[in-house]
């Protein structure tokens, strides 16, 4: 065990922690909840930043990785559509994509091209949008100004495209490395 992979396992560690805060009642219970998945979100930075300083990359944590930023966001995006219904249409395509890439990562890998699909720019760009407007609407209370509502809820549709759009980059390197390859 390593340090790198200890951050991933408390990233997954505290989606529970997220959840019962978000769906406790207590005072204060949305700060906490957001409180905790910012830290959950900066330790996937941090986890990166750890490997390569203290040289502790492995296959493992290349998987443990991306299984712990998708089950953070999935999960945390699931219980917000169970406060909010209005947030499923954009956590749907969230969602729907994180699989599809991860099928198309670990296919190009079998093919021995996953660098062809290595995180690009619109993926980080859609992750950073996402986080913000996740934060955001677990944030939010009734009692703050509608308008905050509305920042989050339309950062987190503006993540839902986003998520579009990196998906279909994703798949169009893919095709074009298999059409070179052919």
């Amino acid at each position: 065990m390593n340090w790198p992979n200890l951050v991933s396992y408390l990233r997954i560690l505290l989606i529970p922690l997220v959840i019962l805060c978000f769906f406790s009642g207590l005072p204060n219970a949305n700060f906490w909840a957001a409180l905790l998945f910012t830290i959950a979100s900066l330790s996937d930075w941090l986890d990166g930043f750890l490997a390569r300083c203290l040289n502790q990359t492995s296959k493992f944590g290349a998987f443990l990785d991306p299984v712990a930023d998708k089950l953070l966001v999935a999960i945390v995006l699931i219980a917000l559509v169970a406060a909010y219904p209005s947030l499923l249409l954009a956590t749907a395509v969230i969602i729907t994509r994180e699989l599809l890439i991860s099928a198309l990562r670990e296919w190009m890998a079998t093919k021995g091209q996953r660098e062809v699909v290595a995180v690009a720019f619109s993926g980080k760009l859609k992750t950073t949008v996402q986080m913000i407007a996740i934060i955001g609407l677990l944030l939010y209370i009734p009692a703050y100004p509608s308008w905050a509502w509305q920042i989050a809820f339309v950062l987190i549709q503006l993540a839902a495209l986003l998520s579009v759009y990196s998906m279909f980059h994703y798949f169009r390197n893919a095709w074009n490395s298999l059409q070179d390859e052919s």
